[in-house]
């Protein structure tokens, strides 16, 4: 018997079979090209169709020109748009997987526009959008009437294709949520007012494309059980429109939050600091409430957290996105029983989310064979079997080891320290970022599937390679803190990061942290010692704390910093510190910034590279490669990405 007997218990809507409760909810990926999906697209969602996944909800179609709210969107304006999605439909069909696609008008919330150039936004009253400082244009009659057909459209190009089913976004603040919500709808027309005509232009689109479609097409609808934000859509709005549109509708999928403020745009991927499946219940609420089937997402990241939100009567499906991002394969490992060779999101937001923010192809940072799937999809058996020594446990080392063994080569991975892990291990102690540790757990399954012999606690050296004559070495032997020469006269206690994470000092009460890097770093050490109790001033040589970071986890840390009353000061580049006083200097104005009275300064200025032993193995004549921060100190994305390139190439 299945030990998630709910989760894998088939669902029936209208004339669909889904063959389990396991979603892929619509994200975007930025692999499309020319508004058109291509064959990165397919081999993306047929990965996780092939492992298993019941529904695939592909990412946002526009339905009219004025939709266009990235550069790479999917597009369904036009029959050309039916060839790319009869493709996907075929690959997932034939791996039993549903498939349904978004329709989408973003309204005011227009992140970019075309050829650098500001986009008109299009909304049903002018009301200024504050994240993205858009002041749209007030829709008219004949405009609206356009974009009704256009979702209508798009449905029959979608029913065309194959496809499915539809589901038409109301959620996070589009065009749909900006007629639903009074405090952004201020017109006086048919479309304004009363519920009943907020919900007009939601009804207007469903209608047409139902008539646009067959009785056995699923329609569904996407909304946020509210907004998260004091000018934004309440529960009670929304599950009233839910109610009223129900008639219309074969399931509801519900989040939360907005992307019109950007405390209401964390929830789209909400980060590690969120508790898992936090959204239970607020689908529960409208689960009671309505007919029709509901899903639910927001963190539900492991079949167990899945399968209570199912049993409990939450919800009928999960959106389990970010897990099926990392591990294509989670629903046929559960099924299958193999729930500790699921590789576990940790929900970093890195390289999903933040790739999309960048403009670049979603991946994982523990998984970066996604996105990538049609370069490194297959794992190649290697050719020629070799011997080889990965000098280092951290996440790239890891992976270097266990993709190698995986293809055939003789693996043995030495580590220095008693436990494999790297910097991980410091990463996880930064509050409310204990989950990070799971790259560690993860990585570490993966070398046991593998049969890696791992060596820990031994420091290698060039004698003990020439002794083992390797065909192949892979350095992966990390980075160190940077610490450049400052002037100090010893007054103030000048310390690294890495020091106070592994408690080997004392700070005193006034601390000054200063924060080259702009990433995690700074602020969580700033968090950690005033949680200790310290008065902390965190000193950022960039515009704001987190540059670095994606946008919800900056967000985020943001407004811990806020409520911990942490002082930031942007644009510091670290001079100096004597006589107990600590001295920047502002990098625009060249004036300078002086802090008082300081016990201590904290050093977050970022790593050198660790790659002595890179030197002492030139004469061996030894096939060596450098991979993470040995090789440049970046993050632990780029050293696992390392790690699978050099490994599927040894």
């Amino acid at each position: 018997m299945s030990a998630f007997p709910h989760l894998f218990q088939p669902l029936a809507i209208r004339g669909v079979r889904l063959k389990n409760r396991i979603m892929s909810t619509g994200h975007d990926t930025t692999l499309p090209t020319d508004g058109r999906v291509n064959a990165a697209l397919v081999a993306y969602h047929e990965a996780r169709a092939k492992g298993g996944v019941g529904l695939i909800v592909s990412q946002v179609a526009g339905v009219h020109e004025t939709a266009r709210y990235t550069s790479h969107m999917l597009m369904a304006t036009d029959d050309s748009c039916i060839e790319g999605y009869r493709r996907l439909a075929e690959t997932c069909h034939a791996h039993g997987t549903a498939l349904f696609s978004q329709l989408f008008h973003p309204g005011r919330e227009i992140m970019e526009g075309g050829d650098g150039l500001l986009t008109v936004a299009y909304a049903p009253s002018g009301t200024p959008n504050e994240r993205f400082r858009v002041m749209p244009r007030a829709l008219d009659q004949a405009m609206i009437d356009e974009i009704v057909a256009g979702y209508g459209a798009a449905a029959r190009r979608m029913h065309a294709a194959g496809v499915d089913g539809v589901e038409l976004v109301a959620s996070h603040g589009y065009l749909p949520a900006q007629f639903l919500n009074p405090r952004v709808n201020r017109r006086t027309d048919g479309y304004g007012g009363s519920l009943e005509n907020r919900l007009r232009f939601a009804s207007e689109a469903l209608e047409a494309i139902r008539a646009a479609t067959s009785e056995d097409f699923v329609v569904g609808l996407r909304i946020s059980a509210g907004d998260r934000d004091e000018t934004g859509l309440t529960p009670d709005e929304a599950l009233d429109g839910c109610r009223l549109l129900e008639p219309l509708i074969d399931y509801v999928s519900v989040t939360t939050g907005t992307s019109a403020s950007l405390g209401g745009a964390v929830h789209i991927v909400p980060p590690m600091a969120y508790a898992s499946a936090y959204l239970a219940s607020d689908a529960a609420r409208f689960r009671k409430a309505l007919n029709v089937p509901v899903f639910v997402a927001g963190r539900i990241n492991q079949p167990q957290e899945a399968e209570a939100v199912i049993a409990g009567g939450a919800a009928d499906v999960c959106g389990m996105t970010r897990a099926l991002i990392c591990d294509p394969e989670m629903p046929e490992k559960a099924e299958d029983g193999r729930t500790d060779d699921i590789r576990a999101c940790i929900a970093c937001n890195q390289a999903c989310i933040g790739h999309f923010h960048r403009g670049v192809p979603i991946s994982c940072i523990q998984h970066p064979e996604t996105g990538r799937e049609l370069a490194f999809g297959t794992l190649v058996p290697a050719a020629e079997p070799k011997t080889v020594m990965v000098i280092g446990g951290g996440p790239g080392g890891m992976k270097a080891a266990a993709v190698a063994a995986a293809r055939g080569h003789r693996v043995t991975l030495y580590e220095a320290a008693s436990q494999l892990g790297g910097q991980a291990l410091l990463a996880q102690q930064l509050p409310r970022r204990a989950e990070f540790g799971g790259i560690v757990t993860n990585l570490s399954r993966e070398l046991e599937l593998a049969q890696v012999r791992v060596v820990k606690g031994c420091r290698v050296d060039a004698a003990l390679v020439e002794r083992e004559r390797p065909d192949a070495v892979v350095l992966a032997t990390g980075a160190t803190p940077y610490l450049p020469d400052i002037p100090a006269d010893g007054s103030v206690q000048v310390i690294d990061a890495w020091q106070v994470l592994r408690r080997e000092v004392k700070t005193g009460s006034r601390v000054v942290v200063a924060d080259w890097r702009c990433d995690w770093i700074g602020p969580g050490i700033a968090e950690l010692l005033v949680d200790n109790g310290c008065s902390v001033e965190l000193a950022v040589n960039g515009t704001h704390p987190g540059e670095l970071l994606p946008l919800y986890v900056r967000d985020n840390l943001a407004a811990e910093l806020h409520r911990k009353g942490i002082g930031i000061t942007p644009y510091a580049r670290l001079y100096g510190c004597d006589s107990g006083t600590v001295y920047l200097q502002h990098t625009v104005s060249e004036q300078p910034i002086v802090f008082e009275g300081v016990d201590t300064l904290v050093l977050c200025l970022g790593h050198a590279p660790a790659d002595d032993l890179r030197e002492r193995l030139a004469g061996l004549a030894l096939e060596v490669h450098l991979i993470g921060d040995c090789l440049a100190p970046r993050t632990a994305e780029e050293a696992v990405y390392d790690g699978l390139r050099i490994a599927s190439a040894l």
